[in-house]
């Protein structure tokens, strides 16, 4: 499977630098900045997609639709980590509270959800979804680190030492072998 991930246009939390997570923020207004970067990452698109996927959270699928994209499929697993009491806070704030845990261990980190449900909806979403050539996911910057980290790692231990922009576009290949290895730990 080939697996193109696009992080959600910015919002103004995303601005201010703040924890979205749950909340079901949308996006600003298209600038034409935006709307030049978007007309970019779309010479890097394939025609078509066996499958467009979007979170439940509107800014993916706004996202999607900047895109020129109507027509896709809402996927839950793919919905952003729940920050619990970091949502609406600084990011920064975040990092203190559980500075070492963060960026070595973030699995044991307990937030809105445990960190470690986010690997199993990445592993979840992985099998679900293995047997398609090629999917364009809008998605949210945890869980495509967390999916990245897993995908090379086999852990998300590492998604706190990537660093994925709005707007960000990656592919990434997938093989069926790699499902199998190195995920005895979910």
């Amino acid at each position: 499977m080939e697996l193109t991930l696009i992080r959600h246009l910015p919002t103004e939390w995303n601005e201010k630098g703040v924890l979205q997570g749950s909340k079901d923020i949308p996006i600003l207004e298209l600038t034409d900045a935006t709307k030049k970067a978007i007309e970019t990452n779309k010479e890097l698109l394939k025609p078509t997609y066996s499958l467009i996927l979007t979170s439940e959270l509107t800014r993916t699928q706004q996202t999607a639709k900047g895109y020129g994209y109507e027509s896709f499929e809402i996927e839950p697993l793919l919905n952003e980590l729940h920050f619990g009491e970091f949502e609406g806070k600084e990011k920064k704030l975040l990092i203190e509270t559980h500075k070492n845990e963060w960026f070595t261990r973030p699995g044991e980190i307990m937030l809105g959800e445990k960190i470690s449900n986010l690997e199993k909806r990445v592993h979840s979403f992985l099998q679900k979804y293995k047997d398609f050539e090629s999917i364009l996911v809008f998605g949210h910057g945890s869980w495509i680190r967390a999916c990245v980290s897993y995908q090379k790692f086999g852990t998300i231990n590492n998604m706190n030492q990537l660093e994925i922009k709005n707007n960000q576009l990656l592919t990434i290949k997938v093989r069926e072998e790699e499902h199998k290895i190195g995920r005895h730990h979910i």
